[in-house]
Parts: structure tokens; C-alpha cells; sequence
């Protein structure tokens, strides 16, 4: 008896934003690739973003049109193109309750945040295979009383929970990646002060571990990892800042010590050109960790949110996301570009292979 594959769950983001959009129009441009995967969150949005989808000027008259239909549980799914199905979270909407395009919004923040929790339940108890998460607003979240800023802290907390452990045992990371350049952060949703603080050997030493232990899962090989110093010129040997000699390079030593492959600390300013993979010429290093948010974001960024996917790292499930935000501005327009969902969602269908080969 051949056994049904488990779905990959895409959450709908904030309703208000661009990511209703995007998954439809992932689900036109690439139905083969979107067949065996689920929305959750809300039917009636999805249907409203149909409706902007389908009726923009720049929609691609070839493209086929999608049907769109509501589920209640995760046992009435079936893999097939041209169908979205919506697992249904809590009571459908009417279409006059339906949030505000480019508005931040309590219901909105509460409705994401709610189908975030059901897919990292799901994924942690087996039931799907992987999670693709649209974009939510950290302001929204907030309005709707939710005590996590984003995704990556939300799963934490799920995983912890399911786990039985406080969430300090549940160590997660975030990455950053496109194909030519992968980032790690030391820390992640903090205050540049705070994350300053937050640059002691012990969490160095933790996010190298949890570095080589995703790349080895992904690749099936041990990374050479590039450590990026804090300061200018990682420190110009204590000139510019001590962190580098009495924090970051024992964290160096200690790793190597462990058996990973690490070096640094490198100059931030030039340690992504070193680590970037060319078509046709490879990077010195595999992945670089760096010691706070924007300073692994905006290489990769820059380099084309179009292509970049933010992986959650330490968790016992499979989550990527596409490298960008609500994009309130071009939410309604039938505008945003879905190039970076796609992303993500061919990354998680990577790693579920690789899993399951593993």
C-alpha cells in the first residue's frame, strides 16, 4: 500500500500584506512546483488575492487559473495543480471583515500568528513535511497581543514546548541564503546594544555548532565556516575594539577544538565578497557566521531579496521563508513579485529530499 506524502504547508502571512498574493501567484506560474503543498490561514483572503492576482494589468494571460478550496482538516488534502487548498484557521472570515490592504491590523497579526502555530505543530508532530511562511508584520503581532516578534521565535517556542525543555535548551539560528552566499546570525530580533551584548564565546560557540550541523544536514559535507569580526577591520589587532581577541577568536579556537572547520575572525567588509559563489568560481568558504542581524542581512539582501530565503536553524522541523516583509506599499496592486517564495519553497522541497535520503 503506497503511502500518501505529507504535504508542505505555506502560511498565508499578514493578511494586509503581500503575501496572500504571492502564493497565488506562485500557484499560477508554477502549478507542478506548488502540487503537493497547503495554504493555511483563511479562505476568503486567499479568494480576495485571486481576485487582485487575476485582475492586475501584468498578470500573464498563459498562466493557468487556480480553483480555491476550503478544508477543515488536515485529512481532506490531496496533491493536485491547478487546486489551492485552504485549511481553513478558526471561523471564516466574511469578505467585509477581511483586513485592510497596506494597514496594520489586530486581526490580521492574530490570523498569521494562529496559522504559524498550527503548521510548526503539524511539522513537529509529523504531520506535514515541511513549512513555507509568508511574510507577518512585527507590528501587527504585537497589536493582537502576540509575545514573539517574529517566526523564528514563535517556532522556538513551539518546539520547546513540544520538546518538554525550558526554550533556552531549544537553540535556534537564523540563516540567510541565496546561491551565492549563505549568513548565519549570533543573534537575531534585538536592539543593536543588546546584540553587542550578546557577542560572548559561549553563544559564538553555539551558533557555529548549530551552523555546521544545518550544513552537514543540507549538503551531506562538513563547511568551512568564516567567523566575521564585530568591528571595523575586525578590531585591527585591538585598535578599533578588544571583541575580536578576548571574545570571538577563543570562540574560534574552542570550535576548532570540537572538530569543526572554522576560521576568522575576517574583516566584515570584505569577508561576503570571499565567501560569495560565483558561477564559475567558488567561494573561499562555505557559509559565514556574523555576530548580529543586518550585518549577515544586507549582503544577501543587496544582492536581490528576489532570490534570498531566511532558513530557521536547531529546530527538529524544516522552515524557510522568502528574505522579505509585508510590503504593505504594494499590497492590493497585484504588484509584488513571487520570486523569493519560490525560492523558499524549492529550498524546503531540497531539504525534505535531503532528509529523507539521510
Amino acid at each position: 500500500m503506497t503511502q500518501t506524502p505529507r504535504p508542505i504547508v505555506i502560511t498565508q502571512g499578514d493578511a494586509a500584506g503581500i503575501g496572500p498574493e504571492i502564493i497565488v501567484k506562485l500557484w499560477r506560474e508554477a502549478p507542478e512546483l506548488v502540487s503537493n503543498c497547503l495554504v493555511v490561514g483563511d479562505a476568503a483572503v486567499m479568494r480576495r488575492a485571486a481576485q487582485v492576482v487575476l485582475g492586475a494589468k501584468q498578470a500573464n494571460a498563459q498562466t493557468q487559473n487556480i480553483a480555491i478550496e476550503a478544508i477543515s482538516d488536515l485529512s481532506q488534502w490531496r496533491a493536485q495543480p491547478q487546486l489551492m487548498q485552504v485549511l481553513q484557521i478558526g471561523q471564516a472570515l466574511a469578505e467585509d471583515q477581511l483586513p485592510a490592504f497596506g494597514r496594520i491590523s489586530a486581526q490580521a497579526g492574530r490570523l498569521a500568528a494562529d496559522a504559524v502555530v498550527w503548521a510548526a505543530d503539524a511539522a513537529l508532530s509529523r504531520h506535514i513535511a515541511a513549512m513555507v511562511t509568508a511574510p507577518i508584520h512585527k507590528a501587527a503581532l504585537s497589536a493582537a497581543g502576540v509575545l514573539f516578534p517574529g517566526h523564528t521565535e514563535m517556532l522556538q517556542s513551539r518546539a520547546a514546548l513540544n520538546a518538554g525543555v525550558p526554550i533556552e535548551q531549544m537553540p535556534v539560528r537564523m540563516m540567510l541564503a541565496n546561491r551565492e552566499l549563505r549568513t548565519v546570525l549570533t543573534s537575531i530580533h534585538i536592539s543593536l546594544r543588546q546584540a553587542i551584548e550578546a557577542v560572548t564565546q559561549e553563544n559564538i560557540v553555539q551558533t557555529l555548532r548549530i551552523t555546521h550541523a544545518a550544513e552537514l544536514a543540507f549538503t551531506g559535507r562538513a563547511p568551512h565556516i568564516a567567523v566575521a569580526g564585530l568591528n571595523p577591520h575586525a578590531g585591527e589587532a585591538g585598535l578599533m575594539g578588544r571583541e575580536e581577541i578576548d571574545i570571538i577568536a577563543p570562540a574560534i579556537e574552542q570550535a576548532r577544538e570540537l572538530g569543526l572547520n572554522v576560521s576568522g575572525p575576517y574583516s566584515p567588509d570584505t569577508v561576503f565578497m570571499r565567501a560569495r559563489q560565483k558561477p564559475h568560481q567558488k567561494g573561499d568558504f562555505d557559509v559565514v557566521v556574523c555576530m548580529y542581524h543586518d550585518q549577515g542581512l544586507i549582503p544577501v539582501k543587496y544582492m536581490g531579496v528576489e532570490q534570498g530565503v531566511n532558513v530557521t536553524l536547531g529546530l527538529p522541523l524544516i522552515r524557510t521563508s522568502p528574505d522579505h516583509g509585508t510590503a504593505f506599499d504594494l499590497a492590493g496592486s497585484g504588484q509584488a513579485d513571487p520570486s523569493s517564495l519560490k525560492e523558499a519553497l524549492e529550498m524546503a522541497q531540497r531539504l525534505v529530499r535531503n532528509h529523507l535520503s539521510g
